[in-house]
């Protein structure tokens, strides 16, 4: 099991990495994530959803995702509360203290997946959530300490240099837990190291000194981690200048964003700027497209939207002649009028949309799930991806639907095609239909990116990265209870 010092250490990374480095030495490997909080999610062939970092792991693994990799997923609605999913379905909705009185019920469901995921599996590669330090939190632990204990398991301990202070996070953590998890740590690794490794020998001498724990290597920083999709949304906050490529796609960061994947397969493309707007700035003026992406909850992004004053820019944007895009929770927000009369995010009640689409949506308590083929309408072109959605939205402009899908129709466009949405995440993957699309924004060559390709590329890569840096021989005999 790794877990971490802290959140966004490079866990979910370096357990992909390791899947696929264990993997290409023929294992059979699997991945497995206690519980996770994100709100970029992903739908299993066997009908659930989980975290999106899992099901890239099970993709680095060359294994099918499965929702017994992910048994907790919680994705946050508000401050405070959030969907429980449990195995790929909802549960309930709980604020912070509430769940914690959910989860001490949850661990026997935990087990049970971690047994089906460990069957036939030569390494089973365990990611925890968060930090096993985090002592003030009240009820039974199932995401660190408290499932390892239960499994049974050895924990290897990932710090992350690049923000600073990582002598005092391992040293700190050894000192905050209890003797018994401290003797469940086999021993720590230090990522995203940056400049001369050499120069932190001594650093490792300390940290060993003062916690008895060894040393399974020093990671570099390895920068072509852009080209995967990350699990947090934390991951959006990094400051990105305009690149002044040809084609700029903008993109509010709304409070509740999910799956924010479906940007991935754009910020590959080498003439294609994706500038993700933070709260507190204006939308730029000059973008060919603005595309509104999903959300955890739709009404409260409404809102969220209009008090950045970003409806504002998104209006004079279509009075301009601007193209707008919205997938999923930003496809509803185009509309009319949401409507949420079983108060399933919320306050029941309906809210004023941004208009620019002939649609009104109702939200209720049926979650739409599954994986969906199809083709683009305008252009003919193929597309695949996911639905992840709640709620239903009708309207004139439907009659114009923006994708195809293999059983019905899916999104709107407005009569001047200047404005559309759809519902399926994960379009852009398709390497025609992503071309077709960005060359109806602005004249271009093909670019040539085959993403899913890319994505599999940089897994090799990774594994090779990790292979080098770390003592994977030695991470093998500690699985195995050496």
């Amino acid at each position: 099991m790794l877990q971490g010092t802290g959140s966004d250490v490079g866990k979910s990374l370096m357990v992909a990495g390791l899947a696929r480095a264990y993997a290409n030495r023929g294992l059979a490997v699997r991945p497995f994530k206690p519980q996770n909080m994100s709100n970029n999610a992903a739908v299993t062939a066997d009908g659930g959803e989980i975290g999106r970092a899992q099901h890239l792991q099970a993709l680095a693994a060359r294994t099918p995702a499965s929702v017994h990799m992910n048994p907790v997923l919680l994705k946050p609605q508000s401050e405070t509360g959030a969907q429980v999913i449990v195995r790929g379905k909802m549960r309930a909705s709980a604020n912070a203290r509430e769940y914690q009185h959910l989860k001490a019920g949850l661990l026997d469901e935990v087990l049970e997946s971690y047994a089906i995921i460990s069957e036939n599996a030569d390494l089973v590669l365990i990611e925890g959530a968060g930090s096993p330090a985090e002592i003030n939190l009240p009820g039974r632990d199932i995401a660190n300490m408290g499932f390892a204990a239960a499994a049974d398991v050895p924990v290897l301990l990932v710090a992350d240099i690049d923000r600073g202070g990582v002598i005092a996070a391992i040293v700190g953590t050894h000192r905050v837990i209890d003797p018994s998890a401290q003797f469940r740590i086999k021993g720590y690794i230090i990522n995203k190291f940056r400049g001369d490794v050499s120069l932190f020998d001594t650093g490792l001498e300390e940290i060993t000194k003062r916690t008895d724990w060894s040393s399974l290597g020093v990671v570099p920083h390895f920068a072509d981690a852009v080209h995967l999709p990350p699990e947090d949304a934390m991951a959006l906050d990094a400051p990105k200048a305009a690149l002044g490529r040809a084609i700029k796609i903008t993109v509010p960061k709304l409070s509740r964003i999910a799956n924010f994947d479906d940007l991935d397969p754009l910020n590959a493309e080498p003439d294609v700027d994706v500038l993700i707007v933070p709260p507190g700035q204006a939308l730029p003026g000059d973008a060919d497209l603005i595309l509104l992406p999903g959300s955890k909850s739709t009404i409260a992004d409404l809102g969220f939207l209009r008090q950045q004053g970003w409806d504002i820019d998104i209006l004079a944007h279509h009075r301009r002649g601007g193209r707008i895009l919205g997938i999923c929770g930003g496809y509803q927000m185009l509309g009319k009028s949401v409507s949420d009369p079983n108060g399933i995010e919320g306050t029941s009640g309906t809210v004023k949309g941004l208009g620019l689409l002939d649609i009104e949506t109702v939200l209720s308590p049926e979650k739409r799930l599954g994986e969906c083929t199809g083709g683009h309408v305008p252009s003919g072109q193929t597309v695949k991806g996911y639905e992840i959605h709640l709620g239903a939205t009708t309207g004139p402009d439907t009659a114009r639907p923006f994708l195809r899908l293999a059983d019905r129709d899916d999104g709107a466009c407005s009569s001047q095609g200047r404005v559309a949405g759809c519902y399926l995440h994960g379009l852009f993957r398709a390497n025609g239909f992503r071309h077709t699309y960005l060359a109806d924004l602005r004249s271009r060559k093909n670019s040539g990116v085959n993403y899913d390709a890319l994505v599999d590329a940089t897994l090799d890569s990774l594994a090779e990265h990790l292979a080098t840096h770390l003592d994977l021989d030695r991470m093998l005999e500690i699985a195995h209870g050496a």
